[in-house]
């Protein structure tokens, strides 16, 4: 459909098919940040806000992209760190012409081999951080800091290479934090109101980029972050993208107006979305409303090189938490902070291609798939060896007439019991990565599957594995 330039024509709009399908994107966080690359390792966002407040997440900042923030905080640990590195006075702009030097070394083909090879089905990548450096050469330049942009293309060059390698583009831009606008410092939730730049000349600057992205890259997610100044038409810019990406879709993160009332970035929320944006944190049931859950693979998103093994999620961790993602209706939105020359540090390739290669044998049971009835529940594994594993997790998806059940937990033979699960007398019912087909049987409290020895080499030391049954079997003992 055309939509026209209101609220009541946009919020129309429907989430696309390509996107309930995807599943897993690769967030990346890249820019003037990623050369001092330092931040405390003080934890995971949501846990750190849930147990100290918004005050104490800012004083000790873990996102090294928020190094500018944090540097201007007296006493922070940055900024103690800024000095005895760099010494007093040494100006945050400077580590332009050093970003800008480092970058000529990247080749933005091996990133997208490497994201294609892991299974993304799309990518979203930082084109202005709340710094104000943009990642592209604009028609809109910055108008207090001259030449304040990467010199290369960098937005157009990893376009071009992402679809090249068959995945989809979109694109993060800050819209309600520049700093080069409002240098407001944030040390608490209360200070969001008044660091979102307001000014017509702020108005004009960030909807003619998000033209300017739109008209050169079309990409397929606004990943819009913070906020979004009130005197901006964003009814007009919504219809506009949709008429010119008719397969887009726009996140959350447009709020016009700010209340520190709410729960994590749900405070941010704007007048019309297509999906959420939880961040460091997910939902505990199946939502109808899409969302997209973010985080790094470590506390930061930007490379921060205090960050080792133990700030890092493990594959298991990060396989299990996907797979409960998909099963409550989201996709994953799995941040990369590459160093300033593009090198993405090998403990985070690592984890993702620990993820493509879990994501080999299981795939069937996430990409394409929708919830089922139920997210999760339990199962009972015994093992040959007669070890019991009690109230395994598990958790489903369906494509077509299949239901999945991925249990989180290393796979082993012997007999799965599924509590309240009942089959059709003729179901097939396999183990993913295993072309014969299982022995099943009903019982009064679910159904019980044998899984005969050996297994296949692909699934040793998995951190979770799938059982496939079609037709899709039923809740009831």
């Amino acid at each position: 459909m055309t939509y026209e330039p209101t609220w009541e024509s946009v919020k129309l709009h429907t989430v696309p098919e390509w996107f309930h399908d995807a599943k897993l994107g690769i967030f990346i966080h890249w820019g003037l940040y990623s050369v001092p690359a330092w931040a405390p390792t003080t934890g995971e966002m949501g846990k750190v806000i849930a147990e100290e407040g918004w005050g104490a997440f800012f004083a000790r900042n873990p996102y090294s992209e928020w190094y500018l923030n944090s540097v201007r905080i007296p006493g922070s640990p940055t900024q103690r760190h800024h000095i005895e590195t760099y010494g007093e006075g040494y100006s945050y702009d400077r580590f332009a012409d050093t970003f800008n030097h480092a970058v000529e070394a990247w080749d933005p083909a091996v990133w997208a081999r490497l994201f294609h090879r892991v299974g993304a089905r799309y990518v979203v990548l930082t084109t202005k951080h709340h710094d104000g450096f943009l990642l592209w050469p604009s028609r809109q330049p910055n108008p207090f800091k001259e030449g304040y942009h990467a010199r290369r293309d960098l937005v157009g060059e990893l376009t071009t290479a992402v679809r090249a390698a068959g995945m989809r583009m979109g694109l993060y831009y800050s819209g309600g934090l520049d700093w080069t606008f409002n240098d407001t410092v944030l040390k608490d939730i209360t200070d969001f109101g008044a660091a979102v730049p307001q000014q017509q000349a702020y108005v004009t600057y960030a909807d003619n980029h998000w033209l300017e992205l739109i008209e050169r890259y079309e990409p397929v997610v606004l990943w819009n972050d913070i906020a979004y100044p009130a005197a901006s038409d964003l009814p007009k810019l919504y219809a506009h993208y949709y008429n010119t990406v008719p397969e887009g879709l726009v996140n959350n993160r447009f709020a016009q107006s700010f209340s520190a009332e709410g729960e994590g970035t749900d405070i941010f929320a704007s007048k019309h979305f297509d999906f959420s944006t939880p961040e460091y944190a997910s939902y505990d049931k199946i939502t109808e409303l899409k969302w997209e859950a973010t985080r790094g693979i470590g506390f930061s998103f930007g490379y921060n090189q205090n960050e080792g093994p133990d700030s890092y999620l493990s594959v298991a961790e990060l396989v299990r938490s996907f797979v409960d993602i998909v099963s409550k209706n989201g996709n994953l939105l799995l941040n990369v902070g590459p160093m300033a020359d593009g090198t993405i540090h090998p403990l985070q390739q690592e984890r993702l291609e620990g993820l493509g290669a879990w994501l080999d044998v299981h795939g069937e049971a996430i990409f394409g798939t929708r919830p089922w009835v139920v997210a999760d529940g339990k199962a009972r594994v015994t093992l040959d060896g007669c070890a019991v594993q009690e109230d395994v997790s598990v958790r489903f998806t369906q494509k077509a007439d299949t239901l999945y059940v991925t249990l989180l937990t290393e796979p082993g033979a012997g007999e799965v019991g599924l509590q309240g699960l009942r089959a059709r007398n003729a179901a097939r019912i396999s183990l993913l990565g295993r072309k014969e087909p299982l022995v099943w049987r009903q019982t009064a409290d679910g159904l019980r599957v044998t899984v005969p020895a050996p297994l296949p080499a692909t699934l040793a030391g998995a951190p979770a594995w799938t059982l496939s049954i079609t037709p899709q079997a039923e809740l009831g003992g």
